[in-house]
């Protein structure tokens, strides 16, 4: 059972953006303060990634746990209500994530996915400082592939 109506339900979930999220912004500040330069959402590159690094061949996706259904995460509950549909969704949303996943690393991507729970929760400073070197690190690596989560 939903705590609230189905008009107010609808109205908090078309606020939800796809571009620009917090976790997002936070990443990018964080690159381009260690002296990166980036695209974000770039067209040209099959799936749109969240950032994009030419010069280093490598592509970060900064994942919602909840919209890319992060199993194991705190930040995960499949919703009772309406219970169909939201499982369809988050399948769908997998699937294609697998696609976009295979087919730019066949095209010679490196491809970090950091999950939003990586810069949120308790210690949130420390929390993205470890996240952000991580992920610095592994941009100047030859490292194919980082999957950055929460460690708690």
């Amino acid at each position: 059972m939903d705590i609230v109506n189905s008009e107010t339900r609808s109205r908090m979930m078309s606020g939800i953006r796809s571009k620009n999220t917090k976790p997002e912004i936070i990443i990018r500040k964080g690159l381009f303060n260690r002296g990166l330069r980036y695209r974000i959402n770039d067209k040209k590159v099959f799936g749109k990634p969240d950032i994009v690094l030419k010069k280093h061949k490598a592509i970060i996706f900064i994942h919602g746990c909840f919209w890319h259904g992060h199993i194991g995460c705190k930040n995960f509950k499949m919703p009772s209500s309406n219970r169909e549909f939201w499982v369809n969704k988050i399948d769908v949303n997998r699937k294609r994530d697998g696609e976009v996943l295979n087919y730019l690393h066949a095209t010679g991507w490196r491809i970090c996915i950091v999950w939003e729970c990586a810069v949120r929760g308790k210690y949130q400073l420390n929390k993205i400082d470890e996240t952000i070197q991580k992920l610095y690190d592994w941009i100047i690596s030859d490292n194919i592939w980082l999957e950055i989560t929460s460690e708690e």
